[in-house]
């Protein structure tokens, strides 16, 4: 019963996470679920379910064993890596908070306001909650690229060696120590980095299309705004001119043809009168 309601919750998650991210955000949550979270249960902690049992060192000391191991595995790899799930995943949550508290927002605004919303879609990734996605993201890759140097500096590499030395007391001398299935234990460690890896790749390219997108917005904008302002300084005047003010003008205007005529008729008329006085 607990587990139908622990997969429920996370599925419940997933669908809220993934119904507010984009195509690289869908693509990096499969990721996470299918390629380490699943892995991480289904076959991770059975390999490393021995890990102590079977550590064994040539010496019959007593605690010799315990600090030897202690000294070898500081901290657990799967332990590490239930850690760093969890804090990779979290940032996920302040997108979903945010949008549930733009949600409430904008019902308290529609009760007051006679139906108007205060949001037209509450998930849009405009304002804050845009801010509030990509510093998710940074979490996310940040988280990773943390993990992934602990892991490096604390096993020095993701080597998993056959062989340590180990010569901390109540050793009696410098003792060989070994540890079970090192070659399926170094294959399952470089799965998980190549994985963790992927997925700060994913939120890297998907930072930068967020970027990209606005930029490419707001250079839009200015475009129009600058486009509206020329439009404004620069009023186009009409190419054709009105056929009343052609009329007029027109008619305001000699013709050539009448003109010629009545200086002809003027001189016949001169010719003709000292004819008849003849």
């Amino acid at each position: 019963m607990a587990a139908t309601l622990n997969w429920s919750s996370l599925n419940e998650l997933i669908s809220g996470v993934n119904q507010y991210s984009t195509g690289f955000g869908r693509i990096w949550l499969s990721m996470v679920f299918i390629l380490r979270v699943m892995v991480f249960v289904v076959a991770v902690q059975r390999v490393w379910g021995d890990e102590h049992k079977d550590f064994v060192c040539n010496t019959a000391q007593p605690g010799c064993n315990n600090v030897c191991y202690d000294s070898i595995f500081p901290i657990s790899h799967i332990r590490l890596w239930a850690l760093q799930l969890i804090f990779i995943t979290c940032p996920s949550l302040m997108v979903v908070g945010h949008v549930e508290y733009r949600k409430k927002k904008d019902l308290q605004y529609t009760t007051t306001h006679e139906g108007a919303h205060l949001y037209a879609n509450p998930g849009k990734k405009r304002g804050g909650l845009w801010w509030t996605y990509l510093i998710s993201l940074a979490f996310k890759a940040g988280f990773d690229t943390a993990f992934l140097y602990i892991l490096y500096y604390i096993y020095e590499g993701y080597d998993m060696p056959r062989l340590s030395k180990c010569s901390l007391p109540p050793c009696p001398n410098v003792v060989d120590c070994y540890i079970s299935r090192p070659t399926e234990k170094k294959i399952f460690t470089l799965f998980m980095v190549v994985s963790s890896c992927l997925c700060v790749l994913m939120c890297l390219c998907e930072m930068v299309y967020l970027i990209f997108k606005r930029i490419q917005k707001l250079m839009m904008k200015k475009w129009e705004a600058d486009k509206r302002i020329f439009a404004e300084r620069h009023e186009m005047t009409p190419l054709s001119r009105r056929r009343s003010e052609f009329r007029s003008k027109t008619s305001n205007w000699e013709d050539p043809t009448n003109t010629a005529s009545i200086q002809n008729l003027s001189n016949t008329k001169r010719e003709e009168g000292p004819s008849k006085k003849k």
